[in-house]
C-alpha cells in the first residue's frame, strides 16, 4: 500500500522484542522442565558461556530467573502499553508446553500462563508476534535424540505447533517458526540446534558442532518442520500469518577489487539467501547445492521433503539487524568482532564496547536487498544497542546514545519505505532489559526499561523507565514523525 512521502504506514506495527529464555525465568515452575538454554552458564565479554550436561551447584545459569517476567508480566505489559506498543514480539518456551518434548499431552499449567499473557496483551490492544522456537527446545530432546540432528524432532515440533495453534487460534495472528534459523550456517550452534557431543570423560566437545554435515542436516530438518508448521497453521486458521526470521549478516566488500566483491556475494548467499530462498521461494538455490558439494555435505531427504518445503513457504519475512562488517580477500586486513560473526573493520563506522560497528544506513541497504529479492512484507524484529548501564540511587538512566542509535535507524527505515519497501513492523530488541544471549550478562542492556538486577543475580527486579522510554513513547504516538 502506498504511503505518504516520508511517512510510516498508518497501521505500522511499532513495538518491542523479547525471548522466553532471556525474559521469563521460573525455569522449573508449574510443570516446566529444563530447556537447552537452562543448561548454559553466564559469561562475559572475555568469558565464554559453558554448556553443562548437568546443573552445577553454585554456578550461575541466567535463564533460571532471567528478569522474572513470569511473575511480572502484568506490570511489564502495562509499561509496554504506556509506551504505546501495537505489537509485542515474544516467544513460547517449548518446555513449558511439552516439558520433555515428547510428552503425550501438553502441560495445562504452561498453556494457562500464555493464556494469561495473551489476555493481558489483548486488554491493551497489543498484537502478539509469537516466535515458536527461539534458541531453545526441551533439554530432554537433546539427551534423547541429540536435538535437531535427529529427524524425530520434526514431528515433535509439529505436535507442539498443533497444540499452541489450536489453543491460541483466536488471539494470535502473527507467528515466526524459528528464530534466526540461518545461524546453523555458522559453526558451533548448540543454541539453534540443541545438538551436543561428549568425549570419553563426559565433557562437551563444542568444536564438534563445527561438523558441516551435522549442522546442515539439522538445518534441513528445521526447514521441513517450518514448512509443515506453515501448512498446519493455514489449515487451523486461514487468517494466520506465518513468517521466517533470519539474523541478517550484512557484509560489504572491503574494496572494489573483484575478489572482494565476489567473496562478499558468496558470503551473503550462504549466510542470508540460502535460508531465505528455502523458506520464501520454497527450494534450495543452485549455489547451496554447489556449496554443499564443495564442503562434502549430502543432505539426507525423505521423498516428500522437497514437496513439503515448496508448499510451506512463509507469508512474511522478518530479520534482526544490529550492525555490518566488511569482507576482504586479503587476510591481513584489521578484523573486528560483532553479533554472531566478525569481519574486516570498516574505517567509516564507530563501534561500541562489544566491538559492534554501528551502521544505520546498512539497515536501509539491507531492507532493499531483502525486498528486491522476495517481494513480500518485511518486519525488522530485532535492532538495538547493548550498553553497560548501572542505576545509582534510583536515578534515571540517561541513554541518549540509545536514542541516537534508534533515531538514525528509524530514519533509514522511513527512507526505505518511501523508496518502495513494504515494511510493516519494527520491534527493537530487549525493549525491557533482559539476559544477553551472547554473553549471559545483565549489564549489557538494551531496554527502554531498566531492571534492577546485576550479573551475579543480585537486585530487586524492580522496573524503572530510562530516558529513552519517553522518547520511544513519542515516536510511536506520532507514528515515527517525532524523532
Amino acid at each position: 500500500m502506498k504511503t505518504e512521502i516520508g511517512k510510516f504506514p498508518k497501521k505500522f506495527l511499532w513495538g518491542g522484542a523479547t525471548a522466553a529464555n532471556q525474559l521469563e525465568g521460573a525455569w522449573l515452575e508449574d510443570g516446566k522442565l529444563p530447556s537447552t538454554l537452562d543448561m548454559v552458564t553466564g559469561g562475559g565479554l572475555n568469558i565464554s558461556r559453558r554448556i553443562t550436561p548437568e546443573i552445577e551447584v553454585g554456578t550461575c545459569y541466567p535463564s533460571h530467573e532471567a528478569v522474572d517476567f513470569y511473575h511480572h508480566y502484568r506490570e511489564d505489559i502495562a509499561m509496554f502499553a504506556e509506551l504505546g506498543f501495537k505489537v509485542f514480539r515474544m516467544s513460547i518456551a517449548w518446555s513449558r508446553i511439552f516439558p520433555h518434548g515428547d510428552d503425550d499431552k501438553p502441560n495445562e499449567e504452561g498453556l494457562k500462563f500464555y493464556d494469561n499473557v495473551f489476555a493481558e496483551l489483548k486488554k491493551y490492544n497489543i498484537e502478539p508476534l509469537v516466535t515458536i522456537s527461539h534458541y531453545e527446545s526441551p533439554y530432554n530432546l537433546t539427551k534423547k535424540y541429540n536435538g535437531w540432528a535427529s529427524r524425530k524432532l520434526i514431528n515433535l515440533y509439529v505436535k507442539y505447533c498443533n497444540a499452541i495453534f489450536n489453543r491460541y487460534k483466536d488471539i494470535v495472528t502473527y507467528w515466526l517458526t524459528f528464530n534466526e534459523i540461518n545461524c546453523l550456517v555458522l559453526p558451533a550452534k548448540y543454541y539453534q540446534a540443541g545438538a551436543i557431543l561428549y568425549n570419553e570423560n563426559n565433557e562437551i566437545i563444542t568444536k564438534e558442532m563445527n561438523t558441516d554435515q551435522l549442522r546442515f542436516q539439522a538445518l534441513h530438518h528445521q526447514f521441513v518442520a517450518s514448512a509443515k508448521a506453515v501448512k498446519l497453521a493455514h489449515e487451523i486458521n486461514p487468517n494466520f500469518k506465518v513468517g521466517c526470521m533470519l539474523a541478517y549478516m550484512t557484509q560489504y566488500p572491503f574494496t572494489c577489487n573483484p575478489k572482494d566483491i565476489l567473496l562478499a556475494n558468496h558470503e551473503n548467499q550462504i549466510r542470508n539467501y540460502l535460508c531465505g530462498d528455502v523458506q520464501v521461494r520454497g527450494q534450495y538455490p543452485g549455489f547451496a547445492k554447489k556449496y554443499y558439494k564443495d564442503i562434502g555435505v549430502t543432505i539426507k531427504m525423505e521423498n516428500d521433503d522437497e514437496k513439503i518445503i515448496k508448499e510451506g513457504t512463509v507469508d512474511f519475512f522478518t530479520f534482526s539487524y544490529y550492525m555490518s562488517v566488511c569482507v576482504s580477500d586479503d587476510p591481513n586486513q584489521e578484523q573486528t568482532g560483532g553479533n554472531l560473526l566478525g569481519g574486516v573493520k570498516n574505517p567509516y563506522l564507530v563501534e561500541n564496547e562489544w566491538k559492534w560497528q554501528i551502521d544505520p544506513a546498512g539497515l536501509k541497504w539491507t531492507l532493499h536487498q531483502v525486498y528486491d529479492r522476495y517481494q513480500i512484507p518485511l518486519m525488522v524484529v530485532e535492532n538495538g544497542v547493548g550498553m553497560n548501564e548501572t542505576m545509582v540511587d534510583g536515578e534515571m538512566i540517561h541513554d541518549d546514545y540509545r536514542i541516537k542509535y534508534f533515531q538514525d535507524h528509524i530514519i533509514n527505515m522511513r527512507e526505505a519505505i518511501d523508496e518502495g519497501v513494504d515494511l510493516i513492523g519494527f520491534t527493537p530488541w530487549g525493549c525491557i532489559d533482559l539476559v544477553s544471549m551472547g554473553t549471559g550478562e545483565m549489564k549489557k542492556r538494551y531496554g527502554f526499561i531498566y531492571v534492577d538486577k546485576d550479573n551475579d543475580g543480585n537486585g530487586t527486579l524492580k522496573r524503572y523507565k530510562k530516558q529513552s522510554f519517553e522518547w520511544y513513547k513519542k515516536v510511536i504516538a506520532t507514528n515515527g514523525e517525532s524523532l
